[in-house]
């Protein structure tokens, strides 16, 4: 998946063609490979998507334009049956990804991805399998991690 999305981010033409909205995120679904769900996203400065897993989906992303921050944790959180966690030290990591670059990850890899540039828009691609079955929301408040959310695809599409 990770090759798809590096391949996609590099097709200026379909890059170019997503309509960017000045105030919030607008995405196009894409045909994924193998039966994946692949999505084409435009960032507006400083939007983000919040603390989420994507449950039971591997999946991958790269930045086709701008620089997209991802900050993620590095710890393995029980899957299910749990509603506020706490978190143990260290396991925050952050990666910045300029154009280009990106990264895949295995199922239940909590995250958030962030534009923090002031005044230009980040585009990025992403491919998940299987297809999105569930995205789980958390707020973060110190080292306390609470589920909050639990979205179903009909909730994104």
């Amino acid at each position: 998946m990770l090759d798809f999305v590096r391949r996609t981010a590099a097709d200026t033409e379909l890059i170019s063609s997503l309509p960017l909205d000045p105030e919030g995120r607008t995405w196009v679904r894409l045909e994924g490979p193998g039966g994946s769900e692949a999505w084409l996203i435009g960032w507006p400065p400083g939007t983000g998507t919040g603390w989420h897993d994507h449950a039971d989906s591997v999946g991958a992303f790269v930045t086709a334009s701008g620089e997209l921050k991802e900050n993620s944790l590095a710890a393995r959180l029980p899957s299910d049956g749990w509603k506020t966690l706490e978190l143990t030290e260290g396991v925050d990591r952050e990666r910045r990804l300029p154009a280009g670059r990106g990264r895949s990850f295995g199922q239940h890899h909590v995250h958030e991805v962030l534009n923090e540039c002031a005044d230009r828009h980040a585009i990025s691609v992403h491919a998940y399998y299987p297809p999105l079955p569930r995205i789980r929301r958390y707020s973060r408040t110190g080292q306390v991690l609470r589920l909050e959310q639990v979205e179903r695809p009909e909730d994104w599409q």
